[in-house]
């Protein structure tokens, strides 16, 4: 299929089933954090998932590749970003499988229902209004800052929408460890899993992936720490296998 890129756009390659994603550098494209996220998460065959804040669509374009979900949901609210994702959807041939709706996090549960998914996926954005500088360019600080959302609405809202038992798969930033976590025991997500990025094996970690329960058992694994990289420029094996390399 032949998709007319915009001003300002591209086609970028992810390196999965021969999926392509249209992007547009100056507004906002997705990092690392996305695709291991994407690795992270377990979706079982036949099972629903729904990413809040999807962007450019990234996460559930490479949960298509990589998992055998019946359905995949991506909640937008930036009306641009939401015109890519849809386009590149299209572009993969997954209107079947994915669906891209404009829409408030704030406002998920409202929009789709309570207690209809098995699983959710965030990439949220990692700074509240006093960490760092907010850039100048709206679309990246709404992706950056909690701005149009705080970590509290993502979580009230993954509560709501997902089934018991369901699924919680996010990605943020370790200093943000002990907040998140007391805010995911206050809707009653247990967390079970825990595992941090560090850049280089000597670095401090820099990411943080973390999977919860809707009303699950007080447990909580920690994995072995993912290193991105080898050496300067060298991904680790692990990254190279959950790039699809």
């Amino acid at each position: 299929m032949i998709i007319d890129l915009k001003e300002g756009e591209r086609l970028d390659d992810l390196q999965r089933n021969h999926m392509r994603i249209i992007q547009n550098p100056e507004k906002f494209c997705f990092g690392m954090d996305s695709v291991l996220l994407a690795g992270f998460s377990r979706i079982k065959p036949g099972e629903t998932a729904l990413d809040l804040g999807t962007g450019t669509g990234i996460i559930p374009i490479l949960l298509a590749a990589r998992t055998e979900a019946a359905r995949l949901t991506g909640l937008e609210i930036q009306e641009e970003s939401v015109d890519m994702a849809q386009r590149s959807v299209r572009l993969n041939g997954l209107e079947r499988r994915v669906e891209i709706r404009r829409g408030d996090i704030k406002e998920a549960s409202r929009i789709f229902g309570a207690g209809v998914f098995d699983a959710v996926t965030c990439n949220p954005p990692y700074m509240i209004s006093r960490h760092g500088l907010q850039s100048p360019n709206g679309p990246k600080a709404i992706a950056r800052h909690e701005i149009l959302c705080s970590f509290e609405d993502v979580a009230r809202e993954t509560a709501r929408l997902l089934r018991p038992g369901g699924k919680f798969f996010l990605v943020h930033r370790p200093f943000r460890l002990a907040e998140l976590i007391g805010t995911l025991l206050k809707y009653k997500l247990e967390p079970k899993r825990l595992r941090l990025v560090y850049p280089y094996v000597d670095k401090e970690p820099n990411m943080a992936l973390l999977e919860a329960s809707r009303g699950g058992n007080s447990r909580m694994s920690v994995e072995p720490p993912l290193i991105v990289y080898r050496e300067p420029g060298v991904y680790t094996p692990e990254i190279y296998e959950i790039y699809g390399y």
